[in-house]
């Protein structure tokens, strides 16, 4: 039988497109930005798009969107927008009202009654306002009926060439015990997946250059390669932002895995001149082939981390962040550049995604097994 899910606040779809590799069908999603819906629905065959904010819409409306009734859908995954818990947001705290949207999502829970329920976001909701937005989710889960748990998982850990840390709730209503993936890379695991092996194929570039859709540069690579191309022929978001001349300049000086202190003095920006050898650690910084990218962020701005590729005197495409994303190459990411790195860069990997969901099935396989029991086995089981 095939699971369902639906999708709030699901931007391009990172987290949706690793329950759909997981075998789930994917009926709908949710966003306020449009260029994320068109990004989206292309990649999301069948699904349906609500455009909007989330609090104009009601659990009905998207029960009616998929045609279910309260308590058939098998899961409900989102990401409420994370900018008032990001670290990188120095005015973040619960004072801002995007700080709130967890909220929405709970509300949506409260009317679809889904089986299962994960929700992601960036570690800094556990620490904002005393973790208060944690106590919240988790309480009003447990009011609803569901069991749930939390954790912190390190997405490198999951076959991802980029060290990200994210949050993630996970309940069912089901009263099944709650099964997270197992690390697959890292010490006495796999090799953790590189930069190096995740970008080595790609077409070259000169800053500021856009030759449109792209041949590749060469076979598949890596594994990892082979697995994000899957039958796709060209090379699609790959376009070099224009830098200014003195960025140019800067980056001549700066070695694999370098960053701002390698480049002299008088060609730092001024605010920087004066900076202390252990501030701005990730800032100017090159990629080292070798090594695993940064957290990908909304902007891959050299001025604000290590966003400069590891052989070419640029900074990173679109597709380059996805590639450290886990996005498959046939998805193409629509709108304006910038909006396409905005849709990179607040997605869940798939990958990581595709994890989650397949832990999601391995518990509800266990109530498919536990409701064929008798009774007492079927304790025993739990």
């Amino acid at each position: 039988m095939t699971r369902t899910v639906i999708d709030l606040f699901c931007g391009a779809g990172g987290l949706s497109e690793g329950f759909r590799q997981a075998g789930f069908s994917v009926l709908a999603g949710n966003d306020c930005n449009e260029h994320a819906g068109e990004t989206f629905v292309s990649s999301h065959d069948g699904a349906k798009f609500l455009h909007g904010a989330i609090e104009d819409f009601s659990a009905k409306d998207f029960l009616a969107a998929t045609g279910l009734r309260a308590g058939e859908l098998d899961c409900l995954i989102g990401g409420p927008p994370c900018q008032a818990f990001s670290v990188y947001n120095h005015q973040r705290g619960l004072h801002d009202k995007r700080s709130d949207l967890f909220q929405e999502y709970l509300r949506c829970v409260a009317g679809v009654k889904p089986q299962w329920v994960v929700m992601e976001n960036v570690t800094g909701i556990t620490s904002v306002g005393g973790g208060q937005a944690v106590q919240k989710i988790l309480r009003r889960l447990n009011s609803l009926g569901y069991a749930v748990d939390m954790r912190i998982l390190r997405c490198e850990e999951y076959g991802v060439p980029q060290e990200r840390r994210r949050v993630f709730f996970v309940g069912n209503r089901a009263g099944l015990p709650i099964h997270w993936p197992s690390p697959t890379h890292g010490p006495g695991k796999l090799p953790y997946v590189t930069v190096g092996d995740a970008l080595s194929d790609l077409p070259e570039l000169k800053n500021g250059e856009d030759p449109g859709v792209q041949a590749y540069r060469t076979r598949a690579r890596s594994v990892y390669q082979h697995d994000m191309r899957g039958k796709s022929s060209f090379v699609h978001n790959h376009a070099a932002p224009r830098l200014a001349r003195i960025n140019l300049e800067r980056m001549k000086y700066i070695q694999q895995g370098g960053s701002w202190r390698d480049v002299p003095v008088h060609l730092l920006p001024k605010g920087m001149q004066r900076a202390r050898r252990c501030d701005h650690t990730k800032r100017y910084g090159r990629l080292h082939p070798d090594g695993l990218s940064g957290t990908i962020l909304t902007k891959c701005d050299i001025h604000w981390g290590s966003f400069i590729h590891p052989e070419q005197d640029r900074s990173l495409t679109v597709r380059e962040a996805a590639r450290l994303q886990s996005f498959p190459d046939w998805f193409v990411f629509a709108g304006p550049r910038t909006e396409q790195f905005v849709q990179v860069g607040n997605a869940v990997p798939p990958l990581v995604g595709r994890m989650m969901a397949e832990a999601v099935l391995q518990s509800s396989a266990m109530q498919a097994t536990c409701s064929d029991m008798p009774a007492e086995e079927f304790s025993l089981a739990l």
